[in-house]
């Protein structure tokens, strides 16, 4: 969970593709770094971006990325660059696969493997879009968090993703003892983007760790930094379902069907404005409750 700055900031915005635009070192190594002021570890939307922009590099552009399945393996150092190294598993006729691999101090933090497909035609269905007000009549997340001042002031901070709650916030339904176990946002980056189909995907993904494990959290009435929760992202899935624009809205809901053993499951659907079903996700975090 994070603050933004009002919709619009494009410099913010600017930041974050200037971060997914990656130093090639060599053939099929990549470096990328972390933003200025980073807290004590790497986002992890961060490096799922970096890495599937290191992926998507090695691949022809008439194949596009339709899945990824990610481990965060140990925290990110923000203090020091992350280096990609990007296997080439796999060149078939429709498919290619990738697996990725970031270290830092001579050790894993992360592993991805990716998978990308030439444009097919065949069988298509998907779920409706659930009936929700209309993202430019929900408050921006700074003015969901004023009322709490200086208890969540380590999430106000400018981020790239313009959020707007549908639903009542974690933070909120946990003062009033609410349990909500969906939780539903739309976002956009925000400001404007080139186009560049790889980059509005990495762009969703970054986004895509942004208040997912919010749902398990809030079928227990707890909260990141108003309660004693050690959390991490411990495993990442995202299928990639039709063409969409990340500085466009896109509703973002989510569900946790289970948790335990200090783990919360959640899953999540992105649509488009129109109400097509853009993409899935799957996470598993580490909820420790102290």
């Amino acid at each position: 969970m994070t603050e933004l700055e009002p919709a619009g900031e494009q410099p913010v915005l600017d930041r974050l593709v200037s971060l997914l635009d990656l130093e090639k070192i060599e053939e099929d190594i990549y470096r990328g770094i972390s933003p200025p002021g980073s807290s004590v570890r790497v986002f992890g939307g961060q490096v799922a971006g970096q890495a599937l922009v290191a992926a998507g590099r090695t691949v022809p552009s008439e194949r596009h990325v339709h899945s990824l399945h990610a481990y965060f393996i140990r925290g990110g150092d923000p203090s020091v660059p992350i280096v990609y190294q990007v296997d080439r598993i796999r060149d078939g006729r429709s498919f290619a696969t990738r697996r990725v691999v970031a270290v830092q101090h001579g050790k894993a933090i992360f592993a991805l493997s990716a998978s990308f497909q030439k444009i097919e035609t065949g069988l298509t269905h998907m779920p409706e879009m659930p009936d929700v007000p209309e993202p430019e009549s929900l408050p921006t997340l700074p003015e969901r968090l004023r009322q709490f001042g200086d208890r969540l002031a380590p999430f106000n901070r400018p981020r790239p993703i313009d959020l707007r709650y549908v639903n009542d916030p974690p933070w909120i339904t946990r003062e009033s003892g609410g349990r909500a176990g969906r939780n539903q946002v739309w976002m956009r980056a925000d400001g404007s983007l080139p186009d560049d189909e790889l980059l509005h995907v990495c762009v969703l993904t970054y986004a895509s760790d942004m208040t997912l494990l919010d749902s398990p959290l809030a079928r227990h009435g707890v909260y990141w930094g108003m309660d004693k929760v050690l959390g991490a992202s411990l495993d990442h899935a995202l299928w990639f379902h039709r063409p969409f624009r990340a500085d466009e809205w896109f509703l973002y809901d989510t569900e946790s069907p289970t948790a335990s053993g200090s783990r919360g499951l959640a899953t999540g659907k992105f649509f488009a404005r129109d109400g097509t079903l853009i993409a899935t996700v799957v996470q598993e975090g580490l909820l420790r409750v102290l």
